[in-house]
């Protein structure tokens, strides 16, 4: 991962995000001359997946001096244990202390949304999961949300054009029941799509707006013939969502009209409990698109201790003074 693809905004340099005590602790220390060398952990709070290490990297590489600084971190996307010590900072106080909250908080969203990402993805087995949940987070994050789906919790892919370029794949993505709505048929919708469309993006109609998710499909499929590469369900919850026996019946029907080389992709609400039932019930899934469960995940606490201080082993109360112990870092800056 590059981390100069991560842009460090003005607000989370000059400090806007930080938490006002780290300000005011600034100001004192450098009205008093006070600037040691320091050692700062940074610890998970709970069993996770781990993400953020690569933004974390590029914020500090921006604020740390060329000289005189050590960084040890865990790679993207390792499985980590509550209490274990996920990145390690020996620098100047002065030259970091103040992004303890954004370091913290890029952690504890990205492993979040990591974390939840993998359990779609362990749940689906061999079947490849898309994170779509960007229209769930603000815009400011849904790049990191992708990225972090991606490249933590090992999703095929993300929707957005931001969280592609970060992760370095390229977004999936259909149709939206707009355009559908809009040309006032899916058939003229996806020759449309077709049409205008460079030929690498792979065709695949939505075929649960206007008529019957079967009808649907057969008609694309009559359509567009041997370029139809698959058609995605999205049934609303109004209408029961999407089920396994329609997934059953769809893929019989194709079948038996001679459309056997058109996936079946399957969106909505999914989460790791539906995915296992589709998975256990054979039904012949060859994607899931899921939202919500990752987009709303809950954050992986972190903690930010320093330990060190000029050489000499320090900790708040509760805490073990000095270096944990973790042969799993390993040196990145």
């Amino acid at each position: 991962m590059n981390t100069n693809e991560f842009e460090i905004s003005r607000p989370v340099l000059v400090g806007d995000t930080a938490d006002i005590h780290l300000h005011r602790a600034l100001s004192i220390l450098r009205s008093e001359g006070v600037n040691p060398d320091v050692v700062m952990e940074f610890t998970a709070g709970r069993d996770a997946v781990l993400c953020g290490v690569a933004e974390a990297k590029a914020l500090l590489n921006r604020v740390l001096p060329e000289h005189g600084r050590e960084v040890f971190a865990l790679p993207e996307g390792t499985h980590v244990s509550k209490g274990e010590v996920v990145l390690r900072v020996r620098a100047p106080y002065a030259s970091f202390g103040l992004y303890e909250t954004a370091i913290c908080g890029t952690l504890a969203s990205c492993s979040g949304w990591a974390t939840a990402a993998r359990e779609c993805v362990d749940a689906a087995g061999t079947i490849p999961v898309a994170c779509v949940g960007a229209r769930y987070v603000h815009p400011s994050v849904a790049g990191l949300l992708d990225y972090s789906a991606v490249s933590g919790g090992k999703c095929a892919t993300g929707s957005s054009v931001l969280g592609g370029r970060l992760a370095g794949h390229t977004p999936t993505g259909t149709m939206p029941h707009a355009l559908v709505l809009l040309l006032g048929d899916t058939v003229r919708a996806l020759a449309a799509f077709d049409k205008h469309m460079p030929p690498e993006v792979p065709r695949v109609a939505l075929v649960d707006t206007m008529r019957d998710e079967v009808e649907e499909s057969l008609e694309v499929a009559k359509s567009l013939r041997d370029k139809l590469r698959g058609v995605r369900l999205e049934t609303p919850e109004e209408r029961g969502g999407v089920t396994p026996d329609l997934v059953k019946e769809l893929r019989a029907r194709l079948d038996q009209a001679g459309y056997n080389h058109v996936e079946i992709h399957v969106g909505g609400d999914m989460t790791p409990e539906l995915i296992k039932l589709f998975v256990a019930s054979k039904a012949p899934v060859a994607g899931f698109a899921v939202s919500r469960y990752v987009a709303g995940a809950q954050p992986v606490p972190f903690s930010a201790d320093v330990k060190e201080i000029s050489g000499k082993n320090v900790a708040r109360r509760g805490r073990i003074p000095g270096l944990a112990q973790n042969p799993r870092l390993a040196r990145v800056a």
